[in-house]
Parts: structure tokens; sequence; C-alpha cells
């Protein structure tokens, strides 16, 4: 692979960027405070909701990659994996990224195993972004970038996702890109709009951030989950390779969150940089996870086309009862979760809508405004977001339920 061109070090300072969670924490007395995550999980236990709002499936992954962790706990794993991760893995994650999408990648010197894909963008961030720099995401974005962001002290720029279709225009990255752009984290398949980003959109920018030395960063953990259009990863695109980090990981793929196994690859020189960052967080996790991750990497191709069918029909028997609740469903081409528009029944503000769900007909949901700034927020202020990553009887009586939404109203 090609190596990076030379990017500035950080120039200037720049005040810390507030997070779409982190705008939530602060109560009025200026106290630390619960952020509407919580809030709706506390409430969905409290009147025994259905919650479609938090994105975790409630079934176990293949039996095969259960039984290879407990085997390798019982076997003595247990102990300290190399901080790059464990070898075998390294070269099941070059072996994957060959196989589905063309890309040669050094097991040993291009790849790197975290603690989930939350570290790996973490890592990377912190890695190549500091004060005077901007860190640009889509927005809505997924909430842990911002903290991430903000940790660093680099200035946190979005370019807007647009209902219907959340695809980003061109215009819009245009505007979004500067001199001052160090990162562009790329999120596709998307989190909460379940978009996934065309071609035309991807070449953009990857041409933006070559004209303005920018790395891009991306989180692609829903890559093998998509509905009838097919994952692109940036690295593929031609000038890409030499400035993409790709980032992914187990958690979605085999419906294992807890074990938070996560890798990045990339150009050697880059993913060396946040290989350093990397051992000072966590350093390394998860040895026995590592090779029972391994096996699932080498599954046959109808595993993965058979899992991303499965939760197409989830989709599908979820936005029928969205419908029947008298939303405006927004179909995702990828992910695990459905982005709606309550406007339709005379709503204007899904946060207060959010917070009744769970007693008004026992469905949690969370409101689309806090993965967003001020401007974001107020876009998409009447929208929220269901998962469908649950078991069918689950995703049934949850769609039941909404379908009584507009005579509690």
């Amino acid at each position: 692979m090609t190596t990076h061109p030379q990017i500035p070090a950080p120039t200037s300072t720049a005040p810390w960027t507030r997070t779409a969670r982190g705008a939530n924490l602060l109560g009025s007395d200026g106290r630390l405070g619960i952020t509407i995550f919580e809030e709706v999980t506390a409430l969905a236990q409290q009147h025994a909701a259905i919650n479609l709002g938090q994105g975790f499936p409630d079934e176990d992954g293949p039996r095969e990659i259960l039984d290879a962790a407990r085997a390798a706990i019982a076997d003595g794993a247990n102990q300290y994996a190399p901080g790059q991760g464990l070898a075998v893995l390294r070269h099941a994650i070059a072996a994957h990224q060959e196989r589905f999408y063309g890309l040669a990648v050094d097991p040993h010197t291009e790849v790197i195993v975290s603690t989930g894909a939350t570290e790996s963008i973490a890592a990377a961030i912190l890695a190549f972004a500091g004060p005077g720099d901007e860190v640009l995401t889509f927005e809505p974005f997924y909430d842990s970038y911002g903290a991430v962001i903000g940790l660093s002290g680099a200035t946190h720029t979005t370019a807007p996702l647009r209902a219907p279709h959340f695809q980003p225009e061109a215009a819009d990255l245009e505007a979004a890109f500067s001199e001052r752009t160090r990162i562009v984290v790329v999120n596709n398949p998307h989190n909460p709009t379940g978009s996934v980003l065309g071609r035309p959109a991807l070449e953009l920018i990857v041409r933006l951030a070559e004209r303005f030395g920018a790395i891009i960063v991306t989180d692609e953990v829903y890559e093998h989950l998509t509905f009838g259009v097919r994952h692109l990863p940036v690295a593929t695109l031609p000038g890409a390779a030499g400035r993409t980090l790709t980032i992914s990981s187990a958690g979605k793929t085999f419906s294992v969150t807890g074990w938070k196994v996560g890798w990045l690859s990339g150009p050697a020189d880059l993913v060396a940089q946040v290989r350093t960052v990397k051992t000072f967080l966590t350093y390394t996790s998860g040895t026995p996870f590592q090779g029972a991750v391994t096996l699932g990497l080498g599954l046959p191709d109808a595993f993965f086309s058979s899992a991303a069918a499965t939760l197409g029909k989830k989709r599908d028997l979820l936005g029928e009862g969205l419908r029947a609740a008298g939303f405006d469903v927004f179909e995702p081409e990828g992910t695990f979760f459905t982005m709606v528009d309550a406007a339709p029944l005379g709503i204007d503000d899904a946060t207060d809508l959010a917070r009744r769900l769970p007693e008004l007909i026992g469905v949690a949901a969370i409101p689309v405004a806090m993965f967003c700034h001020e401007e974001g927020a107020e876009r998409t202020r009447s929208m929220l977001r269901f998962a469908f990553c649950k078991k069918f009887d689950v995703i049934e009586e949850g769609a039941r339920r909404l379908g009584t939404l507009r005579g509690r109203l």
C-alpha cells in the first residue's frame, strides 16, 4: 500500500466542542445529569416497554464461534494478547478484506485489533487531531465521535445528511472541508439514518480529502448488514488507500456486541501511529474472543448473506408497524435502525414523544436530535430512531403496539 503524504501538525488552540450526548449531561443546576439514552432505558424498564431504542441484538450469534470462545477459555487463553492483536486474527482480517473487497492488507504491519470499533475510532482521532484542527463527520452522527473529538481538542464540524435519502450533497461537502480539516469520519452504512453512501459521494470525499490533506477514517461496522445494495469500502476507491483507515468489528456481524472485538487496517505508517495511542488506552483485550472471531471471519458466504436477509425481514416487519402508527418511515438500506418522522402525527418534538412512548404504548425509541449539534437537532426535531435487531416475536409485538399509537395520542 502507498504511504500517506505528510500532513501538517496541529497549530493553534480551538475550543472544546460539546457532543450530542454531552449536550444532555448537565442539568440546569450545572450538575451531571443522565443522557436521554439512559432516561429512555429507565422509562422502558419502569413501564415494561419493548426497548427499540437500544442498538444491540437480543439473541446470540453463531453457535460455532460461541463454542470456540468457551473452548479458548477452557484451554487457558485468558491472559494478555499481543497489543497488536492475536496474529491468527490479524491474518483472518487481512483475508476477509481480500475475500470480500479485493484489498491487499499486510497482517503484520497494516492491521491492529482493538476493544471494539469504538477504540479504533478513538485512537485514530486522538493520534491525528488536536487543537487547531477540524474533524468532519456527517450529521446525524454516532454519539461517541463527538465525545472523542472533544477529548482531542479539535473542532467538530459536520456535513448534513438530509431526508429522505440521507446522502451527502456535493455543495454541503465542499462547504464542510477546509484547510484545517485533519480527519473526515465516514460512517457507512450509517447510524442512525440507515443509509448506504453511494459511490459518487464517496469519490467526492476522497477528492476533497486529497485536496485538503485529510485522513479518512471509516466506520464500517455494518458492512455485512445491507439490504439490496452492496457495501463499498472507501479504501477500494482510486486515490483512497494511502490516506484511509478502515475500521470494523465483530459485534454487529456476529451478534456478539459484548465481546468488544474490533479492528483497524490501513497504511503501515498511519496504523503505527494509531497503535501507539491504542497502547495507552486498553493495550489489549478479549484474548479468547479474538480466537473465536477468527473462526467467524472464515464462515462461508452463505452465513453473511443469510444474516443480512434475516435482518432485512425484521426491518420490513417493524416498518409495517411504524407505518401503521402514522409515522413517515425512511426505509434503511443497512444497519440495525429505522428512522421515522413524527410530523404526520402533528408532533414536532420527538424528544418529548420518546419520553411518553414507554407509558403510552409500551415501546421505547431514541430521538434523532440527540445525534446532532444545534442546527442539526432543529432539522431532525421531529424524528425518532428505532432498532430492529431483536427477535421476531419482539418485533411483532412492538409492531402491534405501534399500531395503537394514533388512538392513544
